[in-house]
């Protein structure tokens, strides 16, 4: 389960980030540029909107067998506030491990990142 957990969150996680980076664009259309159609805000609004609240579910369904601690799944949380900072915090997640999950090893796991614990 948990390569599944780890997957589903990275896909969630960078698809947030990019309805962000579309929604931005968008509204630079909109706003600066001044598209005669809107820059498709509303479109790309709902879109944004859409995929904003599926992070935020992924992130719930998938703490607990990726094993993360309150810290961490609150800062999972948060990260999908400010634009592109849920690409950020996958990167750092899949960096220290917290997509590995507790007992990967066990399960098969996504071995995203092998750590060498054996010294010369």
């Amino acid at each position: 389960m948990t390569s599944k957990a780890a997957l589903v969150f990275r896909v969630a996680a960078v698809a947030e980030a990019l309805s962000w980076a579309g929604l931005l664009i968008g509204m630079f259309l909109k706003y600066v540029v001044d598209a005669p159609n809107e820059g498709g805000v509303p479109v790309l609004g709902m879109v944004h909107g859409v995929v904003f609240v599926v992070y935020l579910v992924v992130t719930l369904a998938v703490f607990k067998p990726l094993g993360w601690r309150p810290k961490t799944v609150i800062t999972a949380l948060l990260a999908g506030i400010p634009p592109l900072f849920t690409w950020w915090f996958e990167t750092w997640a899949l960096r220290t491990g917290k997509l590995d999950g507790p007992e990967r090893l066990t399960h098969g796991g996504t071995g995203l990142i092998v750590r060498d614990t054996v010294s010369a």
